[in-house]
Formats: C-alpha cells, sequence, structure tokens
C-alpha cells in the first residue's frame, strides 16, 4: 500500500503501502457501469485520485492499471522487465546511458500518436515537480530523444535496476506531452492501455474497452470498479453473482471456499508487507529504548494470525524469505518482562499513550492495531486506535499528524521499492522521520551495486541497521488472494498484487 503503493508497497509502499491503498473524494467524468459484457470487479477502497504521477494509493493503481502503460512491465511470473512501450532497450559499455527503442502505432485514448516527446516529458515532469516517485531518477542525469522512437536515459552513476525503477508499477506512466496542462489528471485519464476511464463516482469507476489498443483487443466492453469495504459483503456479492471477481476475501473463510464451487479462489505469496511506524518527531517516540520496548512487546504470530489468519507469513523484515534479497533476521522475540525492563531504561514515566492510526477501508489493520494495543497494555503503553477514511489517513500520514500507523506497501518488485524511499534521510516516503547516515550509505550504494551479492550485502547492513532502530516495525508478509466467478478466463494472480483485465473473458 503504498501505505503507497503502502498499499505499499507493503505499500511495494511499495505498496507504493508508504502504504498504498485508495480512499478519498469521488469524482465523476460522466458515463456510467454495468452490461452483460462488463467486469464488475468489487475491490475495498476508491481511488484518491487518477494522476499516475502523484497518487500513492494502492485502490487508484487497481484501476489505473488497466489505464496507463509504463516503457517496460513486470512478468507475471517472475516479475522481470518486459518490453511494453519500449520493444527493447541496451546500456552502453560504461552502464551510463541507457537507450530505450519505442513501440510503433501506439496512440493514446484521445487518439494522439505516442512518440519520445511523451516520454521525455512524463519523466521529466515528474523530475522537475518532485512528484512523488521523484527519488527513482535519483541517478537520471537526463531524460531526451533521439528521434520518435528512441529515448535515452543519461544516469551519473550505474543504476542497473533502471528498468524495475520505471516499470514496476504504473506511478512510472506515460502520459501525453502536455497532458497536466490540458487535462485534469486527478479526474481525467488519458493513456495508451487496454481500458479508457469512463466515469467515477462515490460509489463505482466504471472503464471502457480501448477498441485501438495496441495489444491484444479486450474481449470485454468494461470493468467496473465497486467498491465494497467489508469483505463478507464483497465474497456474498461475488457468491450471489453480483459481482465477478474480488480481492477483498475475509481471511478467515479462505479454507472454507477451497471447495465452495460458487467461486474460483486463488492464493499466492505476495511480496507485500505491512508494518506498524512510529513518529521520530513525537516524543516519546524518538527514543530508541521506547522503540524497541514496542518491538518486543508485540507478538508478530498472534498479530498476523488475526489479521490474515493463514494467509500471511510473520517477518521482521520487509522482503518475504522466498526473494534472493530476503534478509534472515529477526532479532525481537515477544518478551514482556524484556519489553517491560526497555521502558524502564528509556527514562520515560507510564503511562505512555499512543495513537495508533489505521483506516476501517483495509480492515486488517484495524483488528491487528487492536492486538496490539492489547500486547502493549501490560509494559504501560495505552493505544487509542484512531480508525479513519483513507484520505484522511493519507492526509494525516503525509502531515506528521500521528503517533504511530500501520498499512503495508504492496506490489514491490526490486529491493529498493522495498527500502529506499521509505528510509533514507528526506525520503518521499519517510513519514516517520528516520535518519541514519549508516542507512543513508548503505542504501545509496546498494542502489548502484551492479554486482549481485554485492548488492544483498549492502541491503541486508541496511536491513539489520533499520530493523533495529525500529524505522519500521515490520509485522508480516501477506499472500495475494483473490477469486472469481465459475467459468471466468484469461485474468492471472500476481505476487505484485497488479491487477490486469486485459484478457479477461466472461462466462
Amino acid at each position: 500500500m503504498r501505505s503507497n503503493r503502502l498499499l505499499a508497497l507493503a505499500a511495494a509502499g511499495a505498496l507504493s503501502l508508504t502504504a498504498c491503498s485508495g480512499g478519498g473524494d469521488s469524482v465523476d467524468t460522466g458515463g456510467g457501469g454495468g452490461g452483460d459484457n462488463v467486469l464488475v470487479a468489487a475491490v475495498s477502497a476508491q481511488p484518491d485520485q487518477f494522476d499516475p504521477h502523484v497518487t500513492n494509493a494502492y485502490a487508484s493503481f487497481q484501476v489505473l492499471e488497466n489505464v496507463y502503460d509504463t516503457l517496460v512491465v513486470p512478468n507475471g511470473e517472475d516479475l522481470t522487465m518486459e518490453p511494453s512501450l519500449a520493444t527493447e532497450w541496451t546500456t552502453s559499455e560504461d552502464d551510463l546511458e541507457w537507450r530505450f527503442t519505442l513501440r510503433e502505432g501506439v496512440t493514446f485514448h484521445d487518439g494522439s500518436e505516442f512518440d519520445s516527446a511523451d516520454v521525455v516529458y512524463s519523466y521529466n515532469r515528474i523530475i522537475d515537480e518532485e512528484l512523488s516517485n521523484s527519488y527513482r531518477f535519483a541517478t537520471v542525469e537526463s531524460v531526451e530523444a533521439d528521434g520518435p522512437q528512441t529515448v535515452v536515459i543519461r544516469v551519473t552513476q550505474p543504476t542497473p535496476n533502471l528498468p524495475a525503477l520505471i516499470g514496476s508499477f504504473k506511478g512510472m506512466a506515460i502520459v501525453p506531452e502536455g497532458a497536466a496542462d490540458d487535462l485534469d489528471l486527478t479526474t481525467e485519464a488519458v493513456g495508451t492501455g487496454p481500458f479508457k476511464l469512463d466515469s467515477s463516482s462515490a460509489s463505482s469507476t466504471v472503464l471502457t474497452a480501448n477498441e485501438d489498443y495496441w495489444g491484444q483487443a479486450p474481449s470485454i466492453d468494461g470493468v467496473e470498479f465497486r467498491y465494497i469495504t467489508e469483505p463478507a459483503a464483497a465474497l456474498t456479492a461475488l457468491q450471489q453473482g453480483e459481482v465477478q471477481w474480488t480481492d477483498n476475501i475475509p481471511p478467515q473463510q479462505v479454507d472454507a471456499l477451497e471447495g465452495d464451487d460458487a467461486v474460483e479462489l486463488a492464493t499466492t505469496p505476495s511480496v507485500d508487507y505491512w508494518y506498524m511506524s512510529m513518529n521520530f518527531a513525537r516524543p516519546p517516540f524518538e527514543n530508541p529504548q521506547v522503540r524497541k520496548a514496542i518491538a518486543t512487546a508485540i507478538d508478530r504470530d498472534a498479530v498476523t494470525q488475526a489479521a490474515r489468519f493463514d494467509a500471511a507469513q510473520p517477518n521482521q523484515t520487509a522482503i518475504p524469505e522466498d526473494s534472493f534479497f530476503h534478509t534472515d533476521y529477526a532479532p525481537y522475540e515477544a518478551d514482556v518482562d524484556a519489553a517491560r525492563a526497555l521502558i524502564e531504561q528509556s527514562g520515560v514515566a507510564t503511562p505512555i499513550r499512543m495513537g495508533l492510526m489505521v483506516t476501517d477501508e483495509y480492515p486488517e489493520t484495524v483488528t491487528a492495531a487492536q492486538v496490539i494495543a492489547s500486547q502493549l497494555e501490560p509494559i504501560g503503553i495505552e493505544v487509542e486506535v484512531q480508525t479513519t477514511d483513507f484520505a484522511t489517513w493519507l492526509d494525516r500520514q503525509s502531515q506528521g499528524d500521528f503517533d504511530a500507523f500501520m498499512l503495508g506497501w504492496l506490489g514491490n518488485v526490486d529491493p529498493f521499492d522495498f527500502y529506499h524511499a521509505q528510509h533514507i534521510t528526506g525520503g518521499a516516503s519517510n513519514y516517520q522521520k528516520y535518519s541514519n547516515p549508516q542507512v543513508d550509505d548503505l542504501l545509496t550504494r546498494a542502489s548502484t551495486e551492479t554486482e549481485q551479492e554485492a548488492r544483498k550485502g549492502l541491503y541486508d547492513e541496511a536491513t539489520r541497521l533499520i530493523v533495529d532502530d525500529v524505522s519500521y516495525l515490520y509485522l508480516y508478509n501477506p499472500d495475494v488472494v483473490q477469486a472469481w466467478a465459475p467459468g471466468l478466463t484469461g485474468y492471472e494472480i500476481r505476487a505484485d498484487k497488479a491487477i490486469n483485465f486485459e484478457a479477461v473473458e466472461l462466462p
């Protein structure tokens, strides 16, 4: 969800779960939903806006995944980058110049032709306006066109993960040249993707098929994203045929649904992570002993079981254990006595009052927070679970108006996505105001290291420091759990939680 894609991205985010998820004011651009050949998808939250370069909300990216394209895109099987708007790319011998050859015959939804000027405009908009993903261009010196079908990106240092930086999610989408001047991108969207934005309201967002799509044109007429916050209600709607797809499944019912002929259930390990973070700018949470006491008091197994039942794996770091970049580091064991001793060492008088900000548009955060509150009470910390709508959650996070919050980073691909913007000093998603010069150095070097083992070693060191400092208090890596109507074909569940309906056929 990226608390930003947090829900990233895990956030992933990232997330970007910051936490990446959705919420916010509704917009209405006309049109409507429904129809025999329209896929109705139940999702838990509404988009906060539709500007791909600005939003960090996963609910927005659920929609934008189907509307916009990036130069490259993660493969659905192993998340390696493959062609999209770029058909091929090469690097110079010194690894300081990347050349992307663009796909020909691509048009935007408004009929205008896609070319290199659109890529240059999109990337320079992110860089020049210092938008939410500008950190992804930290090593980029210039983005230039070399004719209408070639884009040249020059970097100041080798950047081996550049394809992942520009292609891992639709926050790096290509918009038409001048789009921010000609359109209100918060409520309008003109992409090159398989579907066009038709309308959005307080209850749903409607897309229509792009008949001129450069890839395989959709076989369905459109998609209606219907907002159903309560998981039980979303599942009931699926079982009764009111919707044909949902990712809002009650975790306690996953096992039972395995034998339910009324739904087709799919699960896969994700690249997301869910976490809690405390505000370093607000006493007493700047005190490392207080943060470590909280990390020691929390029983991650119990939190994970309450929030996700068996559809998640507790973890004290961000990256799941089946990844090459996973760090096997778990220094905290739930121990109330040890946690009390850390509180005493901190010199902070109890009771300590902590507001824990969560959102009911992601109900597992509310459940997890209630468990965390009960676990912290015995060490003298009184937790007020502050449940808000997600638009308010995002606003308070960006303003630093919190003691602590919980959410996730979703859809992370490269280790850079898991750690960089969240923990480097002044990072775009470092809302907790964490700063450690050693971590800054390690993350900076890791972002330009070309040798895989050496890069992992740098991230391992940075991860241990981040966990020791409790910049994020990592809780668990969830599984992706989705369900759809029997007979629906062409949909692929993905570890990065990208939801793409272009190949779907309805029963």
